[in-house]
């Protein structure tokens, strides 16, 4: 599955802000430097989706606020599902 996101670097802390017309906001602590946010981006999806490593891929946007992720080995509404129960803690 395709996933459209919004980063959001340098916050107060790591957590899922929402959806804005179909794309995820997703805030981290790391700044946008070096590819600090990427991987936090990536942590903070593998941990909330439960997923392995390398489950999660930024396809497009590495430079960007705006990002394509990839996910592999989960369906879409079992991701929707825990992105949602994820906004809600």
């Amino acid at each position: 599955m395709k996933l459209q996101i919004k980063v959001i670097p340098s916050s107060s802390r790591d957590g899922i802000a929402g959806w804005l017309e179909g794309t995820l906001k997703i805030k981290v602590q790391a700044p946008p430097e070096k590819g600090k946010a990427n991987k936090a981006v990536i942590r903070l999806l593998e941990k909330t989706l439960q997923l392995p490593k390398s489950s999660v891929l930024i396809s497009s946007g590495t430079t960007s606020s705006s990002k394509i992720i990839e996910i592999h080995g989960v369906d879409e509404t079992t991701i929707i599902n825990k992105l949602s129960a994820a906004r809600n803690r």
